[in-house]
């Protein structure tokens, strides 16, 4: 079994609210040979959600919030 990226299964759970579907991680995830999970939403981020960056030891928003 192997975790893979929600958004490559066609979830849309990107900062921006759409996905990023790529057919062989979408294939796996239909013949359950991986489960997709998104560790943003994990981490009790929104979507959609300002898109952020790392600076450092710091997590950045666009705005510049921390």
């Amino acid at each position: 079994m192997k975790i893979v990226s929600a958004c490559l299964a066609g979830i849309k759970c990107r900062y921006n609210g759409i996905s990023k579907p790529n057919d062989e991680i979408i294939n796996l995830v239909k013949r359950g040979l991986a489960i997709p999970i998104c560790p943003e939403q994990l981490a009790g981020l929104p979507t959609p959600r300002a898109p952020c960056e790392i600076s450092g030891e710091k997590i950045i928003s666009k705005g510049g919030k921390i």
